[in-house]
């Protein structure tokens, strides 16, 4: 193949690199596994609405994850199709929506059209800024057990970060803390959206399970939690006051500091049964 040729395949999550690892003893050459990033353009119905840096894996689910919880389709049944296409300075996905889901979009990219500042989220104004997911109809609860069994076993289903230490995992988990899925990324939202996606695409009901992530809990983790339908969000760090309020409004427990035998939760602890079996 030339050189100028754009890949046949995506290009993989981690590569092999030389480095120089340096301690007390001194200095040797050596090899490395870092992480990839590439430049993720996503376009809808032919036009190009975002591009992300992300880990070149699961970019279909990442598409659907990120259409959901951006709110661009109402649901996976909107997505017509997916097409990931590499390129020589990234990888463009197009994704192909009901139309009435593009009518909407083009209006609202239509409303931020000939605005210069940078702003949260790309709104247009303040009340824009934060936008409250609705309240979740659910009356699911959880152990606190499982949610620790989960988070717990979370760390040995992360290939990508064993080998590289630098990427974040997000994970759906049964009532009972069993993993069903899990995605790593670059980004902590990106993983979230992937794991959302892959959760669509294979039909799990999120309201069967919970969330546990490998970061903080921001109000945008919080938000894309809720979108979802998920009503329990754990992370392993904290959280933000943004994510408590969305969390509270939305009806989502939220966790954090999700560590061994302890956790803090901020929101809906009602969802959280303590010293109870594992088990809905």
């Amino acid at each position: 193949m030339n050189l100028s040729d754009p890949p046949v395949n995506p290009p993989p999550a981690m590569r092999h690199v030389p480095m120089e690892r340096r301690d007390a003893a001194g200095a040797q050459a050596a090899q490395d596994w870092v992480a990839m990033e590439v430049p993720v353009a996503l376009e809808f119905n032919g036009i190009s609405h975002a591009v992300m840096l992300a880990s070149p894996a699961d970019l279909e689910d990442f598409a659907y994850g990120f259409s959901l919880t951006e709110e661009i389709v109402d649901s996976a049944a909107d997505i017509r199709d997916v097409e990931v296409v590499p390129g020589e300075q990234g990888i463009t996905v197009r994704l192909e929506i009901a139309s009435s889901c593009f009518a909407r979009l083009k209006e609202r990219r239509r409303s931020l059209a000939g605005r210069t500042g940078c702003g949260l989220c790309g709104t247009e104004s303040l009340p824009d800024a934060v936008r409250t997911p609705p309240p979740l109809n659910s009356q699911a609860s959880f152990s606190q057990a499982a949610v620790l069994q989960a988070l717990q076993s979370l760390r040995s289903r992360q290939p990508l970060h064993d080998a590289t230490g630098a990427t974040h995992a997000a994970a759906f988990a049964d009532t009972g803390g069993g993993l069903l899925i899990v995605r790593e990324d670059v980004g902590r939202h990106n993983a979230l959206d992937k794991l959302i996606g892959a959760m669509q695409r294979a039909r799990h009901d999120a309201n069967a399970g919970f969330i546990v992530v490998t970061s903080r809990a921001s109000y945008e983790m919080a938000g894309k939690a809720a979108r979802a339908g998920a009503p329990l969000l754990a992370a392993v760090s904290g959280v933000t006051g943004l994510a408590i309020d969305v969390a509270q409004q939305a009806g989502l427990c939220l966790i954090g500091f999700a560590r061994g035998d302890n956790l803090n939760i901020y929101t809906h602890a009602e969802r959280v049964r303590k010293g109870e079996p594992h088990g809905q």
